[in-house]
C-alpha cells in the first residue's frame, strides 16, 4: 500500500513538470519532493533491515483476518527488498528528468528568455476631418498626433546570456503600426521599407559602472515614452511628436559611478531615422547616370540624469549633426532641396537640446520638459528653422466608488516653429509650406494673399501650436488599463484641414484604449 501511494506522488509531479514553466523555484520544489521520498526509502529500508526474515510473513499469516474488526484493513504495509530496489530506480529516473529542467532553465535556448508586450486597439473621433472610427493594426503610415503609436500591437523579446549584472543580452521589439520602422526609418535613398523593427539593441556590460550598447535605438529625448501601457495619457504630447530626435542607428556607452546619483548616455550614429548614410542625387553626367553626395557627418547624441531622491530625476539631452533634407524638382526640371525647394543645400547642420524632469510619489506624478531646436536650410523658405517649446504633466491615481482604481491625468503643451515659414525637426511641410493634418506651417490666408501677388509664401510665418488633453485612467485588472481622452489642439494660424476643405484654427479628438499588457 505504501510503495503505490509514493509511486502515485512521484508520478503525480510529472505532469505539473510539463506543463508548468521551468522556473528555479519550481524545479526547487521538485528537488525537495524527491529528497523527502528518499529519506522515506531510506526509513523502509531501515525498518525492513531491522526484523527478522520471515517475521512479519509469518505473524500475517498466523493472525486471521476479521472483518468485523475495527482494525481491519489497517494491518502495516508489508515490503520487500525488491519493491524498495523498484521505488528507487522510480525514484532516480524522476531526479533525471528534474535534472534534465535544471540544465534547460540555466543553459538551454530558453534560459534568459523573456517576452512581454501589449494590445492597444483605440477609438478616436477626429472633429476636423469629421472622421471616427477604430484604430487597431492600422496600415496608414503617415505619423500624425491622432494617429500615431497607438491601436497597435507591440512585442518586447529579450534574451540574456547567463545571470547577474554582467551578463550579456539582446532585445528586440516589434511594432507593426506605426513604430520607428514602419514610418521613420529610410535607407540611403529615402525610401521607407515598411520595416516592423521597431528597436534592436545588443548590451554588454564591460565593468559594473560601463556597458556597451548597440544598434536601433530610440532617441534619448523627453520625458515621455512609446509604449502604450506606460503612457499616462492616449495621445502622445506636441514635443514627443513633433521635436524630440527619432531612432538611431548606431554604438553607445552608458556608465554611472559607482555610489553616485549620476548616469550618462553616449552614442555616435547615422543621422537619425536613417538605417545608412544618405545618398542624395545633385545631377547627371553625359551619359544620364545620377552624380551623388553623401551625409558623411556622424550625429551625437548624449543624455545625463541626476537622481536627486527616489521621487525626483532630473534629465537632459543633447544631439548635434547634420540632417538630409528633402529633394524635388521644380517646374523646370530642376533638382531642389528643402520643402519649399528654397534650400541652397541638401544638407542642414543640426542641434537639438532639452531639459525634463519627472517627480513621482506614491499615486502623484508630474513631468516637465523644455525643447529647443534648430536645423540650417530646412524652413519652409530655405532659411533657418528654428523650434522651442514646453510640455506640463500631472496625473493622480485614487479609488473611486463603484470602478475602484483609476486614475486622472493633465497636460498642456505648446511648440512655436514660425522662423521662416516653419519646418525642421519632426515638422514635415509639403510644398506649400504647411502640414494641415497637423497643423503646422503658414497660414492659408497668407498663403492665398502671397499667390495672388506673384509670390510662393515665403514671406508668411510659421504657426504656433498649443494643445491640452485630459485623461480617465481605470486599472480593472493588473493587466488591463482604459483610457478615455477629450484633447484641444489649437495654433495662432488657420492650418488645420477640415473635411470641407476650409481650415481652422482648431481641432478637437476624442477616444478611448483598451491597453491588455501581458
Amino acid at each position: 500500500m505504501k510503495k503505490k501511494l509514493i509511486c502515485l506522488l512521484v508520478a503525480g509531479a510529472l505532469p505539473g513538470v510539463a506543463l508548468a514553466d521551468s522556473t528555479s523555484a519550481q524545479i526547487k520544489a521538485l528537488r525537495a519532493e524527491l529528497n523527502e521520498l528518499h529519506k522515506e526509502v531510506k526509513s523502509l529500508k531501515s525498518e525492513l533491515a531491522a526484523k527478522p526474515a520471515g517475521t512479519a510473513q509469518a505473524a500475517v499469516a498466523a493472525a486471521p483476518a476479521d472483518a468485523s474488526s475495527p482494525d481491519y484493513g489497517k494491518a502495516p504495509a508489508v515490503l520487500t527488498n525488491d519493491d524498495l530496489g523498484e521505488m528507487k530506480q522510480e525514484i532516480a529516473s524522476q531526479q533525471l528528468k528534474v535534472d534534465s529542467l535544471s540544465d534547460a532553465a540555466n543553459t538551454g535556448p530558453i534560459a534568459g528568455l523573456s517576452i512581454t508586450g501589449y494590445l492597444d486597439p483605440t477609438y478616436i473621433y477626429n472633429r476636423a476631418a469629421s472622421t471616427s472610427s477604430f484604430l487597431f493594426a492600422n496600415h496608414e503610415s503617415n505619423y500624425n498626433y491622432f494617429n500615431s503609436t497607438f491601436g497597435d500591437l507591440y512585442l518586447d523579446i529579450k534574451k540574456t546570456f547567463g545571470v547577474g549584472p554582467m551578463a550579456p543580452s539582446a532585445e528586440v521589439t516589434l511594432m507593426p503600426n506605426r513604430g520607428n520602422g514602419i514610418t521613420l526609418l529610410s535607407n540611403e535613398r529615402g525610401n521607407i521599407g515598411n520595416n516592423i523593427l521597431n528597436t534592436a539593441v545588443i548590451t554588454v556590460p564591460v565593468s559594473g559602472t560601463t556597458t556597451l550598447v548597440g544598434g536601433l535605438m530610440s532617441s534619448f529625448g523627453g520625458y515621455e515614452v512609446q509604449q502604450s501601457n506606460q503612457m499616462l495619457t492616449l495621445t502622445h504630447n506636441l514635443l514627443y511628436d513633433f521635436s524630440d530626435p527619432g531612432a538611431y542607428v548606431g554604438l553607445g556607452v552608458n556608465y554611472s559611478p559607482d555610489g553616485s546619483n549620476w548616469a550618462w548616455k553616449f552614442m555616435l550614429g547615422n543621422e537619425q531615422a536613417r538605417t545608412a548614410g544618405s545618398v542624395v542625387t545633385t545631377g547627371t553626367n553625359a551619359f544620364g547616370d545620377p552624380i551623388t553626395t553623401s551625409n558623411r557627418v556622424p550625429s551625437f547624441t548624449a543624455r545625463v540624469d541626476y537622481t536627486k531622491s527616489s521621487a525626483l530625476d532630473i534629465g537632459g539631452s543633447i544631439n548635434i549633426g547634420r540632417q538630409t533634407l528633402a529633394q524635388s524638382t521644380d517646374s523646370a526640371g530642376n533638382l531642389v532641396y528643402g520643402p519649399g525647394g528654397g534650400a541652397s543645400s541638401p544638407f542642414g547642420t543640426y542641434f537639438f537640446g532639452e531639459a525634463d524632469a519627472t517627480y513621482t510619489l506614491a499615486d502623484v506624478q508630474y513631468n516637465a520638459e523644455l525643447d529647443y531646436g534648430q536645423q540650417q536650410h530646412a524652413a519652409f523658405n530655405g532659411g533657418l528653422a528654428q523650434w522651442y517649446g514646453l510640455s506640463l504633466l500631472a496625473h493622480r491615481k485614487f479609488n473611486a466608488p463603484v470602478v475602484g482604481r483609476m486614475g486622472v491625468t493633465l497636460r498642456y503643451d505648446v511648440l512655436v516653429d514660425q522662423k521662416n515659414g516653419g519646418g525642421g525637426g519632426g515638422v514635415v511641410l509639403n510644398g506649400n509650406g504647411m502640414d494641415p493634418f497637423n497643423g503646422f506651417g503658414i497660414d492659408s490666408d497668407c498663403l492665398a494673399m502671397s499667390k495672388a501677388n506673384g509670390g510662393v509664401g515665403f514671406e508668411c510665418k510659421g504657426a504656433t501650436r498649443q494643445d491640452a488633453a485630459v485623461d480617465l485612467l481605470f486599472y480593472p485588472t493588473q493587466q488591463i488599463t482604459v483610457k478615455v481622452e477629450y484633447r484641444h489642439d489649437w495654433a495662432n494660424r488657420h492650418v488645420f484641414l477640415r473635411n470641407d476643405g476650409s481650415y481652422a484654427k482648431s481641432n478637437d479628438l476624442l477616444g478611448t484604449q483598451l491597453i491588455y499588457s501581458f
